[in-house]
């Protein structure tokens, strides 16, 4: 999954779409690169990121949905946002395929309903806090207890609305520190008692580049090191800014593992 943030404040390449022209070269090397699946975010979830309003981040997705659709129509596209109104503005008008919803439903109580309604996969991630105050102390007993404990109330309630097609991500660093992340990651195929395919963001983190004494961009590095611990601890999809490196990457892990 290759990340197109038209945001002015993502943590790492927020800003640096601000035309059609540039967003489409994002998307042009995205998708030769080797991307399965584009996923297009409108609104910053880094820590302590400002609200914007819906109109806003409409009007950030749509000119990437539009250069979608005009190039690559048909292609599988994820919207990154946890409001109803545009999950259901990006499905019905301009096609997006697979909702991705930083607050498992949480943030927006009607999400559930519309991904029920027009039956596309829906991504849940688990997030303690908003982003705003997420990282203020996060505390867990048992981090990984509690969120397997969420995910399965998560899919109880999206198969009682009668949703089958859903994805499970932990959310590295949504309110969790870095001895959190590391634990998930180390523990990650405890997830596979969930039977839902995991997807795994942890491209260009904090919890790697803060740990390497680094910076976001140099960390790809480290990215690609925790991609390939991840893979082998069962990830099914990787979220991320690099995606040449990811698929190569994916290329050695099934390589090494067609050996067995």
């Amino acid at each position: 999954m290759g990340i197109l943030n038209v945001t002015p404040d993502s943590f790492y390449d927020g800003g640096k779409l601000t035309s059609r022209e540039l967003i489409a070269e994002k998307i042009d090397l995205l998708i030769s690169e080797g991307a399965d699946i584009i996923d297009i975010g409108g609104y910053s979830t880094r820590p302590g990121a400002p609200e914007i309003s819906e109109k806003e981040e409409l009007q950030r997705l749509i000119p990437a949905m539009e250069i979608m659709n005009r190039q690559y129509p048909g292609f599988a596209v994820s919207i990154d946002t946890f409001r109803s109104v545009i999950a259901e503005i990006m499905i019905k008008d301009y096609g997006a395929g697979i909702i991705n919803d930083i607050t498992g439903g949480d943030g927006d109580k009607k999400m559930i309903d519309i991904i029920a309604k027009h039956k596309v996969p829906y991504i849940v991630m688990h997030i303690q806090g908003t982003p705003r105050t997420m990282q203020i102390n996060p505390v867990y007993n048992d981090v990984i207890n509690e969120l397997l404990l969420y995910f399965t109330e998560k899919i109880f309630i999206l198969r009682q609305h009668g949703i089958i097609d859903y994805i499970i991500d932990p959310g590295f660093g949504f309110g969790k520190t870095p001895d959190h992340n590391y634990k998930i990651l180390n523990e990650l195929d405890s997830f596979k008692i969930i039977e839902a395919p995991l997807m795994v963001g942890i491209s260009r983190k904090s919890m790697i580049y803060k740990h390497l004494g680094t910076d976001a961009g140099h960390s790809l590095n480290g990215t690609t090191a925790l991609h390939m611990a991840a893979l082998m601890k069962g990830a099914n999809i990787l979220r991320v800014h690099d995606v040449k490196e990811a698929v190569e990457t994916i290329n050695l892990f099934v390589m090494m593992n067609k050996q067995e």
